[in-house]
């Protein structure tokens, strides 16, 4: 189902969607059930989650060699409240405006640093 909104665009494609967390921040995830976001997610307003195609820009420009990382995977379609706004050059991000809850939650696994950056592996 496409979700549309006063911001943000119709995305007719259902797929994962995904979350970078630090790792006090993931483990606060886990404690709580539930999280407002990371400080940029706070100061923004909503929740900035990426694409699989998304995911190693994100990770370059935003995590640029930090240790500790946990990535999360979601369903786009299952997210309420989720906008597809455009972003860097123009490429739509899906935005989410309200809390992520550890149901919203299909998988989760540590990023891994490597030599050449974030080994991220599959994203299916």
């Amino acid at each position: 189902m496409p979700l549309d909104g006063p911001h943000g665009a119709k995305h007719e494609t259902t797929m994962l969607v995904y979350k970078i967390f630090r790792a006090a921040e993931f483990q606060e995830f886990q404690s709580q059930g539930r999280s407002a976001g990371a400080p940029v997610d706070l100061t923004d307003g909503y929740i900035h989650l990426s694409t699989a195609a998304q995911v190693p820009e994100t990770l370059a420009r935003h995590f640029a060699g930090l240790d500790g990382l946990h990535l999360l995977a979601l369903d786009s379609d299952a997210l309420t409240e989720l906008l597809w706004e455009p972003s860097r050059g123009g490429d739509l991000f899906p935005h989410l405006y309200r809390e992520l809850q550890m149901p919203d939650l299909l998988w989760s696994r540590p990023l891994t640093l490597g030599p050449d950056g974030h080994v991220i592996g599959d994203l299916v």
